[in-house]
């Protein structure tokens, strides 16, 4: 099992004016900036940045002369290659003549992405867009059943949990903003749900679904989906003990917008495994935690080779799982999940957790 920090990253990084109370509100949020935004296309040769009241805009051909934001203002600087915090420090009219000088004056046409009179973004002809808000409709048709997590606070209970008995952080950072799960800003979003019904409680230890998406309109991030069953969210938004992890992400090339079919597909395949699990992962689990690999050592390291585990993990998961004195099915894939999160590639860290989580079917 692992420990998902995804969400806790974005909750340290995020200013009040980024978080939302419900999935609704951010959805609606998303839905009007994507009402308010152009895409204005014009040939690099009608691009210009010009001085104006003490600071730099950039002129569209016809379409005018628009104020930019830090990443927009970034992009601008990355296509002229020129860096950024050079520019800062001189005059406006000394940067104007900078960028007349450096950007391309010809090429394929570059597409601005505004709203209202400031430039969200600056890309060329093979960004492709997609927003924020299609995807978030997508996420509000298919997973009806899940919501944020408890809002964050260092020390605020868990409504994940379903007991006082797992554990908190050990170790909490200073306190974070209040935090939802659920966050937008001028760069990107990121969107945190759990389904507090799916809950399956196993000899004392339960699990229950959920999933983070993200994407950026503006190129700051791939668009992706990371689901999971997990054990608790801790009050710092830390998954703790998630398995079963599934990720896919995509750049916004050509085809990004066929990502909205294969991450609709990944949220239903975890929505329908969870309504098949509200009985079946219950007995399956319980089925692991009492079933035993081997009767000593030796046999349960030919077993775990017979199944593809390489000999040094399954020296090591065996050594576990011997301290705790069982050899069984579940404290082994618990083992051997917790070691591959020590792997140095994420190409071997995802095959290991696949062969750990396939020896679950030995208590189907």
């Amino acid at each position: 099992m692992q420990n998902l920090t995804r969400a806790h990253h974005e909750l340290f990084r995020r200013a009040p004016d980024e978080c939302f109370g419900s999935l609704i509100d951010l959805w609606q949020h998303c839905q009007n900036e994507k009402d308010s935004s152009v895409d204005r296309w014009h040939g690099p040769e009608a691009i210009k940045v010009e001085p104006a009241a003490g600071r730099l805009q950039l002129a569209l051909g016809h379409d005018g002369a628009y104020d930019m934001n830090d990443w927009s203002f970034a992009q601008l600087c990355r296509l002229a290659r020129v860096t950024k915090e050079t520019v800062n420090r001189l005059a406006p009219e000394t940067a104007g003549q900078v960028f007349f000088e450096t950007l391309p004056r010809e090429g394929k046409p570059l597409q601005a992405l505004t709203i209202d009179q400031r430039v969200r973004a600056l890309h060329p002809a093979s960004y492709t867009r997609l927003y924020n808000a299609d995807l978030l409709t997508m996420v509000r048709e298919f997973a009806t059943d899940f919501q944020p997590p408890q809002k964050a606070g260092t020390n605020a209970p868990s409504q994940a949990v379903p007991n006082e008995d797992i554990p908190f952080d050990p170790d909490p950072e200073p306190a974070p903003p209040a935090g939802t799960g659920l966050y937008c800003g001028e760069q990107d979003m990121f969107c945190f749900l759990i389904d507090p019904t799916g809950w399956a409680e196993i000899g004392g230890e339960a699990f229950a679904p959920g999933f983070f998406v993200w994407n950026s309109e503006v190129g700051r991030r791939s668009v992706g989906v990371q689901t999971f069953w997990f054990q608790a969210v801790c009050a710092n938004h830390i998954v703790w003990d998630a398995m079963e992890v599934v990720e896919f992400s995509r750049k916004h090339t050509a085809n990004v917008h066929e990502s909205l079919n294969q991450i609709r597909q990944i949220i239903l395949n975890l929505v329908e495994k969870r309504d098949e699990r509200r009985d079946g992962f219950a007995k399956v689990i319980q089925k692991a935690m009492e079933t035993q690999i081997g009767g000593d050592a030796d046999e349960v390291m030919k077993k775990l080779a017979e199944r593809g585990i390489t000999r040094t993990l399954a020296k090591q998961a065996v050594e576990i799982a011997q301290r705790k004195g069982r050899f069984t099915i579940f404290c082994l894939v618990d083992a051997l999940t917790r070691l591959s999160g020590t792997l140095s590639y994420a190409g071997d860290r995802t095959e290991a957790d696949e062969k750990a989580s396939r020896l679950l079917t030995l208590a189907t």
